[in-house]
């Protein structure tokens, strides 16, 4: 699990960011959250999900249309939601087990998930304010 590049928000400046961590992605610089998207594989998504954030689990793949088109709008929720939220992303194709274990019939599925749990399941591409207000609620729920 190769660490991700995510540049700060805040200040601009270039964090590795890891797949898997206990706390929360910080800037080397200013401290500031940062948004925290990590790709993940079947091998991988248990290490993934093992946080105590809330998990949003982009599952997707490169040729769906409406995968690309929800793709940006996760980066924007990642980095509105920074500190509180994880998005975890995985390729349907190249990672079967994890599409079977999440019932991913169709795509884009996305998946809230608190301690690896699933507590709500969106199908297709959503406008952020649909997302955002998902992830609001299952914030306010886990409190």
């Amino acid at each position: 699990m190769a660490p991700q590049v995510t540049a700060c928000p805040a200040c601009g400046t270039k964090n590795r960011v890891p797949v898997a961590a206990k706390g929360s992605p910080r800037c080397a610089s200013c401290k500031a959250a940062l948004p925290w998207v990590v790709p993940a594989t079947d091998a991988d998504l248990t290490a993934a999900l093992d946080t105590g954030h809330l998990v949003l689990l982009d599952l997707w793949a490169p040729w769906c249309a409406p995968c690309r088109q929800v793709a940006p709008v996760l980066v924007s929720l990642a980095q509105r939601y920074a500190g509180r939220v994880k998005v975890v992303k995985v390729d349907v194709d190249q990672n079967p087990r994890t599409a079977a274990q999440f019932d991913a019939r169709s795509i884009p599925t996305l998946v809230l998930l608190r301690r690896g749990t699933a507590v709500r399941t969106i199908v297709g591409a959503q406008p952020e304010a649909v997302l955002a207000r998902e992830i609001d609620a299952a914030l306010a729920a886990a409190h």
